[in-house]
Protein backbone atom coordinates (compact mmCIF):
# COMPACT_ATOMS: atom_id res chain seq x y z
CA UNK A 1 0.00 0.00 0.00
CA UNK A 2 1.52 3.14 -0.72
CA UNK A 3 1.98 6.32 1.51
CA UNK A 4 -0.88 7.91 2.62
CA UNK A 5 -1.43 11.49 0.75
CA UNK A 6 0.11 14.50 2.34
CA UNK A 7 -3.08 16.04 3.10
CA UNK A 8 -4.54 12.99 5.62
CA UNK A 9 -5.93 14.23 8.58
CA UNK A 10 -5.47 11.02 10.14
CA UNK A 11 -2.22 11.61 12.22
CA UNK A 12 -3.64 12.57 15.88
CA UNK A 13 -1.41 10.78 17.64
CA UNK A 14 1.65 12.49 16.95
CA UNK A 15 3.94 13.51 20.08
CA UNK A 16 3.52 17.42 20.41
CA UNK A 17 6.98 18.32 19.33
CA UNK A 18 6.51 16.15 15.94
CA UNK A 19 6.92 18.89 13.17
CA UNK A 20 5.29 18.00 9.68
CA UNK A 21 7.37 19.08 6.87
CA UNK A 22 8.41 18.65 2.87
CA UNK A 23 11.72 18.00 1.65
CA UNK A 24 12.30 17.47 -2.17
CA UNK A 25 8.62 16.95 -2.43
CA UNK A 26 8.80 14.31 0.32
CA UNK A 27 6.67 14.69 3.77
CA UNK A 28 8.25 13.99 6.55
CA UNK A 29 7.93 14.21 10.14
CA UNK A 30 10.57 15.98 11.91
CA UNK A 31 11.22 15.25 15.32
CA UNK A 32 14.19 16.15 17.68
CA UNK A 33 15.96 13.17 19.34
CA UNK A 34 16.65 12.24 23.41
CA UNK A 35 20.57 12.55 22.39
CA UNK A 36 19.78 16.09 20.54
CA UNK A 37 19.78 14.73 16.68
CA UNK A 38 16.89 14.72 14.04
CA UNK A 39 14.98 12.37 13.31
CA UNK A 40 12.74 12.46 9.94
CA UNK A 41 9.88 9.91 9.24
CA UNK A 42 8.21 9.46 6.24
CA UNK A 43 4.53 8.81 6.40
CA UNK A 44 5.35 5.00 5.95
CA UNK A 45 7.45 5.05 8.90
CA UNK A 46 4.68 6.92 10.96
CA UNK A 47 3.10 3.41 12.32
CA UNK A 48 6.89 2.64 13.50
CA UNK A 49 7.31 5.98 14.87
CA UNK A 50 8.18 4.57 18.56
CA UNK A 51 10.63 1.95 16.51
CA UNK A 52 12.13 4.33 14.73
CA UNK A 53 13.23 6.37 17.68
CA UNK A 54 17.64 5.81 17.65
CA UNK A 55 17.33 4.84 21.06
CA UNK A 56 15.11 1.67 20.11
CA UNK A 57 17.37 0.45 17.39
CA UNK A 58 20.79 2.70 17.66
CA UNK A 59 22.18 2.63 21.24
CA UNK A 60 25.05 1.37 20.66
CA UNK A 61 25.22 -2.00 22.86
CA UNK A 62 21.85 -2.72 21.20
CA UNK A 63 23.44 -2.31 17.68
CA UNK A 64 26.28 -3.84 18.05
CA UNK A 65 24.53 -7.12 19.68
CA UNK A 66 21.73 -7.44 16.95
CA UNK A 67 23.69 -5.88 13.52
CA UNK A 68 24.33 -8.29 10.93
CA UNK A 69 26.29 -6.75 7.95
CA UNK A 70 25.22 -6.71 4.43
CA UNK A 71 27.31 -7.46 1.66
CA UNK A 72 28.77 -4.50 -0.03
CA UNK A 73 31.15 -1.79 -0.46
CA UNK A 74 29.43 0.36 2.13
CA UNK A 75 27.73 -0.03 5.62
CA UNK A 76 24.42 -0.85 5.57
CA UNK A 77 23.58 -3.12 8.26
CA UNK A 78 20.12 -5.59 9.17
CA UNK A 79 19.38 -4.30 12.75
CA UNK A 80 15.82 -5.59 14.30
CA UNK A 81 14.51 -2.75 16.50
CA UNK A 82 13.69 -3.47 20.43
CA UNK A 83 10.28 -4.78 20.77
CA UNK A 84 7.22 -1.83 21.71
CA UNK A 85 4.33 -2.88 23.03
CA UNK A 86 4.72 -6.34 21.47
CA UNK A 87 6.06 -5.40 18.35
CA UNK A 88 9.74 -4.92 16.21
CA UNK A 89 10.62 -3.55 13.14
CA UNK A 90 13.35 -5.51 11.26
CA UNK A 91 15.24 -2.63 9.47
CA UNK A 92 17.91 -1.99 6.93
CA UNK A 93 20.31 0.71 8.15
CA UNK A 94 22.03 2.46 5.67
CA UNK A 95 25.15 5.27 6.06
CA UNK A 96 25.05 7.67 3.58
CA UNK A 97 28.32 8.05 1.80
CA UNK A 98 27.48 11.61 0.45
CA UNK A 99 30.72 13.48 -0.63
CA UNK A 100 32.80 9.96 -0.38
CA UNK A 101 34.83 8.70 -3.70
CA UNK A 102 32.42 6.33 -5.68
CA UNK A 103 34.06 3.03 -6.03
CA UNK A 104 33.47 1.97 -9.42
CA UNK A 105 34.71 1.37 -12.57
CA UNK A 106 36.46 4.01 -14.85
CA UNK A 107 34.26 2.93 -17.71
CA UNK A 108 31.12 3.13 -15.94
CA UNK A 109 32.15 6.37 -14.60
CA UNK A 110 32.76 7.60 -18.01
CA UNK A 111 29.17 6.50 -18.71
CA UNK A 112 28.06 9.15 -15.88
CA UNK A 113 30.35 11.62 -16.09
CA UNK A 114 30.17 13.96 -12.64
CA UNK A 115 27.98 11.55 -10.89
CA UNK A 116 28.59 11.85 -7.09
CA UNK A 117 26.06 9.55 -4.22
CA UNK A 118 22.88 11.02 -3.25
CA UNK A 119 22.54 13.30 -0.41
CA UNK A 120 19.60 11.15 2.24
CA UNK A 121 17.08 13.47 1.45
CA UNK A 122 17.41 13.11 -2.69
CA UNK A 123 17.68 9.02 -2.31
CA UNK A 124 14.49 9.40 -0.63
CA UNK A 125 12.64 11.39 -2.76
CA UNK A 126 14.15 9.46 -5.83
CA UNK A 127 12.85 6.02 -4.64
CA UNK A 128 9.48 7.63 -3.53
CA UNK A 129 8.94 8.79 -7.55
CA UNK A 130 10.47 5.49 -8.77
CA UNK A 131 7.61 3.51 -6.58
CA UNK A 132 4.88 5.92 -6.98
CA UNK A 133 5.84 5.78 -11.48
CA UNK A 134 3.11 3.30 -13.72
CA UNK A 135 5.52 3.55 -17.00
CA UNK A 136 5.10 -0.66 -17.26
CA UNK A 137 4.86 -3.26 -14.27
CA UNK A 138 5.15 -1.41 -11.13
CA UNK A 139 8.73 -1.25 -9.23
CA UNK A 140 9.01 -2.95 -6.09
CA UNK A 141 11.50 -1.55 -3.37
CA UNK A 142 12.07 -1.38 0.16
CA UNK A 143 10.60 1.16 1.58
CA UNK A 144 12.02 4.46 2.84
CA UNK A 145 11.08 4.37 6.43
CA UNK A 146 13.53 7.34 8.39
CA UNK A 147 16.59 9.51 8.08
CA UNK A 148 18.90 10.07 11.06
CA UNK A 149 20.99 12.50 12.08
CA UNK A 150 23.05 12.22 15.47
CA UNK A 151 23.93 15.38 17.14
CA UNK A 152 27.49 13.92 17.37
CA UNK A 153 30.05 15.78 14.79
CA UNK A 154 32.95 14.30 13.05
CA UNK A 155 36.32 15.19 11.98
CA UNK A 156 36.77 15.80 8.46
CA UNK A 157 39.08 12.86 8.37
CA UNK A 158 36.60 10.35 10.00
CA UNK A 159 33.82 11.06 7.13
CA UNK A 160 35.83 10.10 4.33
CA UNK A 161 34.44 13.00 2.75
CA UNK A 162 35.75 15.34 0.51
CA UNK A 163 34.93 19.25 1.14
CA UNK A 164 34.59 20.07 -2.20
CA UNK A 165 32.27 17.52 -2.90
CA UNK A 166 29.93 18.79 0.35
CA UNK A 167 30.27 22.13 -1.02
CA UNK A 168 29.15 21.29 -4.63
CA UNK A 169 25.87 19.47 -2.98
CA UNK A 170 25.30 22.32 -0.84
CA UNK A 171 25.47 24.70 -4.09
CA UNK A 172 23.34 22.68 -6.27
CA UNK A 173 20.47 21.60 -3.06
CA UNK A 174 20.12 24.39 -1.16
CA UNK A 175 16.71 23.21 -0.05
CA UNK A 176 18.22 21.09 2.34
CA UNK A 177 20.16 21.16 5.30
CA UNK A 178 23.51 19.38 4.63
CA UNK A 179 26.42 19.29 7.25
CA UNK A 180 29.71 18.44 6.42
CA UNK A 181 30.30 17.41 9.82
CA UNK A 182 27.67 15.25 10.91
CA UNK A 183 26.31 11.78 10.00
CA UNK A 184 23.19 10.49 7.98
CA UNK A 185 21.84 7.35 8.43
CA UNK A 186 18.90 5.99 5.93
CA UNK A 187 16.35 3.55 7.53
CA UNK A 188 14.66 1.15 4.89
CA UNK A 189 12.12 -1.22 5.74
CA UNK A 190 13.90 -4.99 5.34
CA UNK A 191 12.43 -7.09 2.45
CA UNK A 192 12.60 -10.76 2.76
CA UNK A 193 14.31 -12.97 0.35
CA UNK A 194 18.27 -13.01 -0.99
CA UNK A 195 19.85 -11.19 -3.89
CA UNK A 196 19.91 -12.32 -7.33
CA UNK A 197 23.48 -13.46 -6.72
CA UNK A 198 22.86 -15.57 -3.98
CA UNK A 199 19.99 -16.97 -5.59
CA UNK A 200 19.04 -20.21 -8.28
CA UNK A 201 21.86 -22.76 -6.51
CA UNK A 202 20.17 -25.65 -7.69
CA UNK A 203 20.35 -24.67 -11.32
CA UNK A 204 23.81 -26.08 -12.96
CA UNK A 205 25.74 -22.96 -14.77
CA UNK A 206 26.38 -21.73 -16.81
CA UNK A 207 22.20 -21.64 -16.89
CA UNK A 208 22.30 -20.12 -13.46
CA UNK A 209 24.62 -17.40 -14.64
CA UNK A 210 22.46 -16.65 -17.65
CA UNK A 211 19.46 -16.21 -15.42
CA UNK A 212 20.94 -13.68 -13.20
CA UNK A 213 21.93 -11.85 -15.84
CA UNK A 214 18.73 -11.87 -17.32
CA UNK A 215 16.64 -11.17 -14.30
CA UNK A 216 19.04 -7.98 -13.83
CA UNK A 217 19.02 -6.42 -17.32
CA UNK A 218 15.09 -6.77 -16.86
CA UNK A 219 15.48 -4.80 -13.87
CA UNK A 220 17.55 -2.23 -15.51
CA UNK A 221 14.77 -2.28 -18.02
CA UNK A 222 12.27 -1.55 -16.12
CA UNK A 223 14.07 0.78 -13.90
CA UNK A 224 14.74 2.69 -16.88
CA UNK A 225 11.06 2.82 -18.32
CA UNK A 226 10.43 4.40 -15.15
CA UNK A 227 12.73 7.43 -16.38
CA UNK A 228 16.16 5.97 -14.00
CA UNK A 229 19.17 4.61 -14.24
CA UNK A 230 21.22 3.26 -11.15
CA UNK A 231 25.18 4.00 -11.98
CA UNK A 232 26.51 0.70 -10.17
CA UNK A 233 23.20 -1.90 -10.96
CA UNK A 234 24.38 -5.35 -10.15
CA UNK A 235 22.44 -8.94 -9.02
CA UNK A 236 23.08 -7.86 -5.77
CA UNK A 237 20.32 -4.88 -5.94
CA UNK A 238 18.01 -7.08 -7.12
CA UNK A 239 16.24 -9.27 -4.68
CA UNK A 240 14.13 -12.53 -5.19
CA UNK A 241 12.33 -14.41 -2.66
CA UNK A 242 13.17 -18.29 -2.48
CA UNK A 243 10.14 -20.88 -1.87
CA UNK A 244 10.20 -23.66 0.49
CA UNK A 245 10.59 -26.18 -2.29
CA UNK A 246 13.32 -24.92 -3.52
CA UNK A 247 12.16 -22.38 -6.20
CA UNK A 248 12.07 -19.15 -6.77
CA UNK A 249 8.97 -16.85 -6.02
CA UNK A 250 7.19 -15.73 -9.78
CA UNK A 251 5.46 -12.99 -10.79
CA UNK A 252 1.69 -13.71 -12.56
CA UNK A 253 3.55 -12.76 -15.89
CA UNK A 254 5.69 -16.01 -15.31
CA UNK A 255 8.97 -14.02 -14.78
CA UNK A 256 10.63 -13.97 -11.53
CA UNK A 257 9.35 -11.62 -8.92
CA UNK A 258 11.64 -9.08 -7.43
CA UNK A 259 12.28 -5.94 -5.56
CA UNK A 260 15.39 -3.29 -5.62
CA UNK A 261 17.39 -1.77 -3.24
CA UNK A 262 20.56 0.09 -2.74
CA UNK A 263 19.52 3.88 -4.40
CA UNK A 264 22.46 6.06 -3.42
CA UNK A 265 23.30 6.09 -7.25
CA UNK A 266 19.67 6.21 -8.27
CA UNK A 267 19.41 9.38 -11.21
CA UNK A 268 16.98 10.17 -13.66
CA UNK A 269 17.40 9.63 -17.33
CA UNK A 270 18.03 13.06 -19.27
CA UNK A 271 14.88 12.77 -20.80
CA UNK A 272 12.85 12.09 -17.07
CA UNK A 273 14.33 15.49 -16.50
CA UNK A 274 13.18 17.52 -18.86
CA UNK A 275 9.76 15.63 -18.87
CA UNK A 276 9.65 16.62 -15.39
CA UNK A 277 10.69 20.37 -15.68
CA UNK A 278 7.90 20.99 -18.54
CA UNK A 279 5.08 19.22 -17.01
CA UNK A 280 5.84 21.31 -13.56
CA UNK A 281 5.76 24.60 -15.71
CA UNK A 282 2.29 23.93 -17.57
CA UNK A 283 0.90 22.44 -13.99
CA UNK A 284 2.04 25.93 -12.55
CA UNK A 285 0.27 28.03 -15.27
CA UNK A 286 -3.07 25.74 -15.24
CA UNK A 287 -3.19 25.92 -11.29
CA UNK A 288 -2.14 29.84 -11.30
CA UNK A 289 -5.36 30.76 -13.47
CA UNK A 290 -7.56 29.49 -10.80
CA UNK A 291 -5.73 30.12 -7.30
CA UNK A 292 -8.63 32.68 -6.37
CA UNK A 293 -11.47 30.76 -7.71
CA UNK A 294 -11.07 27.54 -6.28
CA UNK A 295 -12.96 26.86 -2.88
CA UNK A 296 -11.23 27.50 0.38
CA UNK A 297 -10.90 23.75 1.83
CA UNK A 298 -8.32 23.39 4.87
CA UNK A 299 -9.07 19.94 5.29
CA UNK A 300 -7.22 19.21 2.13
CA UNK A 301 -4.20 21.48 2.96
CA UNK A 302 -0.84 19.15 3.71
CA UNK A 303 -0.04 19.40 7.50
CA UNK A 304 2.83 21.77 6.49
CA UNK A 305 0.60 24.37 4.77
CA UNK A 306 -2.50 26.55 6.16
CA UNK A 307 -4.51 29.00 4.77
CA UNK A 308 -4.09 33.01 6.14
CA UNK A 309 -5.75 35.76 4.76
CA UNK A 310 -4.10 38.90 5.28
CA UNK A 311 -5.29 42.65 4.04
CA UNK A 312 -8.23 40.60 2.52
CA UNK A 313 -5.77 38.29 0.86
CA UNK A 314 -5.89 34.97 0.56
CA UNK A 315 -2.31 32.88 0.92
CA UNK A 316 -0.99 29.66 1.65
CA UNK A 317 1.75 29.84 4.31
CA UNK A 318 3.99 27.74 5.31
CA UNK A 319 7.55 27.55 6.89
CA UNK A 320 10.87 27.07 4.06
CA UNK A 321 13.15 24.28 5.58
CA UNK A 322 16.30 25.39 3.41
CA UNK A 323 16.36 28.87 5.09
CA UNK A 324 14.25 28.29 7.89
CA UNK A 325 11.97 31.45 6.48
CA UNK A 326 8.68 31.73 5.94
CA UNK A 327 6.31 32.04 2.61
CA UNK A 328 3.17 33.13 1.47
CA UNK A 329 1.66 32.35 -1.90
CA UNK A 330 -1.04 34.10 -3.03
CA UNK A 331 -3.89 32.76 -3.15
CA UNK A 332 -5.98 29.50 -2.07
CA UNK A 333 -4.11 26.67 -3.92
CA UNK A 334 -1.52 24.21 -1.58
CA UNK A 335 -0.18 22.89 -4.83
CA UNK A 336 1.49 26.41 -5.81
CA UNK A 337 3.65 26.62 -2.68
CA UNK A 338 6.40 24.96 -3.72
CA UNK A 339 7.04 26.63 -6.80
CA UNK A 340 8.08 29.26 -4.85
CA UNK A 341 10.36 27.76 -2.28
CA UNK A 342 13.38 30.15 -1.81
CA UNK A 343 15.49 27.25 -3.44
CA UNK A 344 13.80 27.17 -6.65
CA UNK A 345 14.25 30.72 -7.53
CA UNK A 346 16.58 33.02 -5.40
CA UNK A 347 19.98 31.20 -6.75
CA UNK A 348 18.91 30.85 -10.25
CA UNK A 349 21.04 33.07 -12.94
CA UNK A 350 18.61 36.48 -12.63
CA UNK A 351 18.97 39.99 -14.45
CA UNK A 352 18.41 43.18 -13.14
CA UNK A 353 15.98 45.54 -14.35
CA UNK A 354 16.15 48.68 -12.44
CA UNK A 355 19.37 50.88 -12.06
CA UNK A 356 19.05 50.37 -8.47
CA UNK A 357 19.60 46.97 -8.49
CA UNK A 358 16.18 45.78 -6.10
CA UNK A 359 14.05 44.15 -9.03
CA UNK A 360 15.45 41.30 -10.81
CA UNK A 361 14.22 38.56 -13.34
CA UNK A 362 14.77 35.54 -13.20
CA UNK A 363 13.94 31.71 -15.08
CA UNK A 364 13.13 29.15 -11.92
CA UNK A 365 14.01 25.94 -11.47
CA UNK A 366 10.25 24.75 -12.99
CA UNK A 367 11.23 27.00 -16.30
CA UNK A 368 8.73 29.84 -14.87
CA UNK A 369 9.55 33.13 -15.71
CA UNK A 370 9.41 35.60 -12.36
CA UNK A 371 10.23 38.80 -11.37
CA UNK A 372 11.52 39.44 -7.33
CA UNK A 373 12.32 42.10 -5.64
CA UNK A 374 13.37 43.25 -2.25
CA UNK A 375 10.90 44.98 0.34
CA UNK A 376 12.18 48.96 1.77
CA UNK A 377 9.24 48.37 4.38
CA UNK A 378 10.52 50.64 7.22
CA UNK A 379 13.42 52.73 5.10
CA UNK A 380 12.45 56.55 5.03
CA UNK A 381 11.93 57.42 1.27
CA UNK A 382 13.78 60.52 0.50
CA UNK A 383 11.06 63.07 0.19
CA UNK A 384 8.44 64.57 2.76
CA UNK A 385 5.28 63.57 1.16
CA UNK A 386 6.51 59.89 0.89
CA UNK A 387 8.06 59.97 4.12
CA UNK A 388 4.56 60.60 5.91
CA UNK A 389 3.23 57.58 3.78
CA UNK A 390 6.49 55.52 4.30
CA UNK A 391 6.81 52.20 1.94
CA UNK A 392 3.85 50.17 2.10
CA UNK A 393 4.31 46.05 3.07
CA UNK A 394 4.56 43.56 1.20
CA UNK A 395 1.17 42.77 2.40
CA UNK A 396 0.13 45.75 1.37
CA UNK A 397 1.90 45.67 -2.42
CA UNK A 398 -0.46 42.59 -3.09
CA UNK A 399 -3.45 43.91 -1.66
CA UNK A 400 -3.08 46.72 -3.97
CA UNK A 401 -1.79 45.05 -7.24
CA UNK A 402 -4.84 42.62 -6.99
CA UNK A 403 -7.36 45.53 -6.80
CA UNK A 404 -5.78 47.38 -9.46
CA UNK A 405 -5.89 44.28 -11.67
CA UNK A 406 -9.61 43.74 -10.83
CA UNK A 407 -10.13 47.35 -11.99
CA UNK A 408 -8.47 46.68 -15.51
CA UNK A 409 -4.83 48.83 -14.67
CA UNK A 410 -2.25 46.53 -16.51
CA UNK A 411 -0.37 45.54 -13.40
CA UNK A 412 2.04 42.59 -12.20
CA UNK A 413 0.49 39.93 -10.85
CA UNK A 414 1.75 39.27 -6.98
CA UNK A 415 2.99 35.51 -6.85
CA UNK A 416 3.94 35.67 -3.49
CA UNK A 417 5.85 36.97 -0.07
CA UNK A 418 9.07 35.54 0.95
CA UNK A 419 10.45 36.27 4.50
CA UNK A 420 14.11 35.34 5.17
CA UNK A 421 14.82 33.12 7.96
CA UNK A 422 17.90 34.52 9.52
CA UNK A 423 17.82 37.79 11.14
CA UNK A 424 19.38 40.59 8.95
CA UNK A 425 21.13 43.97 10.28
CA UNK A 426 19.06 45.97 8.66
CA UNK A 427 16.56 47.17 11.48
CA UNK A 428 19.61 48.78 12.82
CA UNK A 429 21.27 50.26 10.11
CA UNK A 430 17.91 51.51 7.51
CA UNK A 431 14.54 50.70 9.39
CA UNK A 432 13.17 53.67 10.98
CA UNK A 433 9.58 53.55 10.07
CA UNK A 434 7.75 51.03 12.50
CA UNK A 435 4.46 51.86 11.78
CA UNK A 436 3.54 48.73 8.71
CA UNK A 437 5.06 46.66 11.30
CA UNK A 438 3.13 47.77 14.42
CA UNK A 439 0.22 47.58 12.56
CA UNK A 440 0.22 43.95 11.40
CA UNK A 441 1.75 43.18 14.66
CA UNK A 442 -1.66 40.80 15.47
CA UNK A 443 0.07 38.54 12.86
CA UNK A 444 1.91 35.93 15.05
CA UNK A 445 3.99 33.04 14.01
CA UNK A 446 3.66 29.33 15.86
CA UNK A 447 5.08 30.42 19.24
CA UNK A 448 3.03 33.55 19.31
CA UNK A 449 6.17 35.97 17.99
CA UNK A 450 5.18 38.56 15.61
CA UNK A 451 5.73 37.31 11.72
CA UNK A 452 5.91 40.56 10.29
CA UNK A 453 9.08 41.74 11.78
CA UNK A 454 11.96 44.47 10.87
CA UNK A 455 14.57 42.46 12.09
CA UNK A 456 14.02 39.80 8.96
CA UNK A 457 14.18 41.02 4.79
CA UNK A 458 10.69 40.35 2.59
CA UNK A 459 11.20 39.67 -0.46
CA UNK A 460 8.04 40.19 -3.40
CA UNK A 461 7.58 37.94 -6.28
CA UNK A 462 5.65 38.76 -8.80
CA UNK A 463 4.87 37.11 -12.92
CA UNK A 464 6.12 37.77 -15.78
CA UNK A 465 4.84 40.55 -17.70
CA UNK A 466 4.78 40.00 -21.03
CA UNK A 467 1.73 42.22 -22.29
CA UNK A 468 -0.78 40.87 -20.29
CA UNK A 469 -2.41 41.02 -17.01
CA UNK A 470 -2.88 37.07 -16.60
CA UNK A 471 -0.68 35.27 -19.72
CA UNK A 472 -2.07 32.07 -20.50
CA UNK A 473 0.54 29.27 -21.39
CA UNK A 474 -0.21 29.75 -25.24
CA UNK A 475 0.41 33.45 -24.75
CA UNK A 476 3.60 33.28 -23.09
CA UNK A 477 6.48 34.64 -25.49
CA UNK A 478 9.38 32.63 -24.05
CA UNK A 479 12.08 35.01 -25.86
CA UNK A 480 10.99 37.83 -24.71
CA UNK A 481 12.58 40.00 -21.67
CA UNK A 482 11.11 42.18 -19.54
CA UNK A 483 13.12 45.61 -18.90
CA UNK A 484 11.33 48.54 -17.00
CA UNK A 485 10.84 52.06 -18.85
CA UNK A 486 13.97 53.77 -17.19
CA UNK A 487 16.52 51.45 -18.17
CA UNK A 488 15.27 51.23 -21.83
CA UNK A 489 15.15 54.85 -21.87
CA UNK A 490 18.86 55.28 -20.33
CA UNK A 491 19.70 52.29 -22.72
CA UNK A 492 18.19 54.49 -26.12
CA UNK A 493 15.68 51.86 -26.48
CA UNK A 494 12.61 54.19 -25.95
CA UNK A 495 12.38 58.16 -26.64
CA UNK A 496 11.66 60.52 -23.82
CA UNK A 497 8.65 61.64 -25.07
CA UNK A 498 7.14 57.64 -25.48
CA UNK A 499 8.03 57.72 -21.57
CA UNK A 500 6.58 60.99 -20.86
CA UNK A 501 3.07 59.78 -22.40
CA UNK A 502 3.11 56.16 -20.82
CA UNK A 503 3.77 57.55 -17.43
CA UNK A 504 1.07 59.95 -18.45
CA UNK A 505 -1.51 57.08 -19.08
CA UNK A 506 -0.42 55.04 -16.19
CA UNK A 507 -1.19 57.98 -13.84
CA UNK A 508 -4.45 58.55 -15.46
CA UNK A 509 -5.32 54.60 -14.79
CA UNK A 510 -4.10 54.94 -10.99
CA UNK A 511 -6.48 57.83 -10.33
CA UNK A 512 -9.69 55.91 -12.22
CA UNK A 513 -8.68 53.34 -10.44
CA UNK A 514 -8.60 55.30 -7.09
CA UNK A 515 -4.75 55.07 -6.62
CA UNK A 516 -1.97 57.52 -7.18
CA UNK A 517 1.82 57.22 -7.08
CA UNK A 518 3.80 59.50 -4.76
CA UNK A 519 6.70 58.80 -6.76
CA UNK A 520 6.25 57.94 -10.19
CA UNK A 521 9.47 56.74 -12.11
CA UNK A 522 9.36 55.50 -15.21
CA UNK A 523 11.29 52.38 -13.57
CA UNK A 524 7.85 51.80 -12.35
CA UNK A 525 7.10 50.56 -15.81
CA UNK A 526 7.63 47.36 -16.97
CA UNK A 527 7.93 46.90 -20.81
CA UNK A 528 8.28 43.34 -23.01
CA UNK A 529 11.47 43.43 -25.22
CA UNK A 530 11.74 40.88 -27.98
CA UNK A 531 14.61 38.83 -29.11
CA UNK A 532 14.97 41.57 -31.69
CA UNK A 533 15.04 44.00 -29.56
CA UNK A 534 11.33 46.10 -30.73
CA UNK A 535 9.00 45.69 -27.74
CA UNK A 536 5.72 43.95 -27.69
CA UNK A 537 3.21 47.14 -28.69
CA UNK A 538 -0.31 47.91 -26.61
CA UNK A 539 -3.33 48.88 -28.44
CA UNK A 540 -1.99 52.66 -29.11
CA UNK A 541 0.95 51.77 -30.86
CA UNK A 542 3.48 52.56 -28.18
CA UNK A 543 5.13 49.65 -26.16
CA UNK A 544 2.60 47.74 -23.58
CA UNK A 545 3.09 48.73 -20.08
CA UNK A 546 2.61 47.09 -16.93
CA UNK A 547 2.92 48.87 -13.72
CA UNK A 548 5.05 47.08 -11.49
CA UNK A 549 5.90 48.77 -8.57
CA UNK A 550 3.42 49.51 -5.41
CA UNK A 551 5.72 50.53 -2.76
CA UNK A 552 5.09 54.30 -2.66
CA UNK A 553 1.40 53.90 -3.63
CA UNK A 554 -0.90 55.35 -2.15
CA UNK A 555 -5.28 54.99 -2.17
CA UNK A 556 -6.86 57.93 -2.30
CA UNK A 557 -9.58 59.16 -0.17
CA UNK A 558 -13.19 58.99 -1.20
Amino acid sequence: MEAPAAGSKGRRHLPGNARPLRLLGVDYIHLPTSDGGDLYVTWYGLHLLEQLRPENWYEEEWFRANRVRLPGTSAVYRVPSRKIHGRAADLVVKFSRVGEDIPIDAVTYGRFAGVEFNTPYEEFSRVMDLRSRRRGPRLLTHRPLAIYVPAATLELWQSGRNEARIAEKQARHIDVELDLFRQYVLVYEWIKGISASEAFLDIPEPRRSQIIAELTERARLDIERQGYQVVDHKPAHVIVRPRGDGSVLRAPTDDFAYALVDFELLVRTPGYQRDIQLSRRAVYLERQRERFEIPLRPETFPEHLSPAMVLGVDYVFGHTESTRGRLWVAGRDPALFDYFLPERWRHTPDKPLSEHGGTHYTLTKDNVHVVWKVSRVGERPDTAECAAHGFNSPFEEVAIALDLARKGVAAIAPRAIYMSGHESSRAGLYVHDLRRFKALRDLLTENGRPLFRADHNYMTIWGYWNGDVEPGEDQLETHLSPIDAALALSEGRITASAVEVLMERAAAQLKAAGYRSLKPSPAHLLLSMRHDRSFVPGADGLPAAGICSFALMQKLQA
